[in-house]
């Protein structure tokens, strides 16, 4: 079973790339989506939460306010510091069990997409590591205008993670998200090919008179 790491920086498309790889063939596991399993309500990451940081982040329906967490988190390194000794310890167990899960089901590959990976030293754990990355403008206004964050929420959260060019350097295969859906597809689609083994040959050649389909003379 080989293993895909998948990162990149915010608001990037790293999502949309988990997408694709997950249409073509992988199993895909979603660290956001560990992560907000491991704190839901009746969990002890929920508990510890709460006690940590109080009915501050408690939402109306006794779940995590992620919005009033996140706000807190990214502005004092303490604090985040102290959610992630909450949640990674059980992220990490999560995505143990799903490996464990992909193994018995005969996965071949499986993709892990999470958007700290270097950040929490977890490059060694994967075979292959694809990057997704975009200029810091665009990242900016996609961020703003699809989830509603701020500009300045994006710096903060942005300036919080290493910079996308040393993720890009650390990389394996980076994808380079600063087109369209189409461009993004077919970029994503050639580090696919290379981090899952595909080979392509490709047959170069031209035809002359010797042929019925040309006019061209040999010389």
């Amino acid at each position: 079973m080989k293993r895909i790491g998948l990162t990149g920086t915010l608001g990037a498309g790293k999502s949309t790339v988990g997408d694709l790889f997950e249409a073509w063939g992988a199993w895909r596991i979603d660290a956001d989506r560990l992560a907000r399993r491991a704190v839901q309500p009746g969990t002890p990451g929920h508990a510890a939460v709460l006690e940590r940081f109080g009915d501050r982040v408690r939402a109306d329906d006794g779940s995590i306010d992620r919005a009033a967490l996140r706000a807190i988190v990214f502005t004092d390194p303490d604090a985040r510091k102290a959610l992630e000794r909450i949640v990674h310890p059980e992220v990490d167990r999560l995505r143990a069990a799903e490996v464990e899960r992909a193994a018995g089901e005969g996965a071949e590959i499986v993709v892990y997409e999470v958007p700290l990976l270097y950040e929490t030293g977890m490059e060694s754990a994967f075979d292959r590591v694809v990057v997704v990355d975009a200029p810091p403008e665009l990242r900016r206004r996609r961020v703003v205008e699809t989830r509603g964050l701020t500009r300045e929420t994006f710096d903060a959260i942005d300036g919080s993670q290493m910079p996308g060019e040393e993720k890009r350097d650390r990389a394996d295969v980076v994808v380079w998200n600063d087109g369209d859906e189409a461009l993004l597809e077919r970029r994503a689609r050639v580090a696919w090919d290379a981090v899952t083994g595909v080979r392509w040959r490709v047959d170069l050649h031209m035809h002359t008179s010797a042929s019925r389909d040309c006019r061209s003379a040999p010389a």
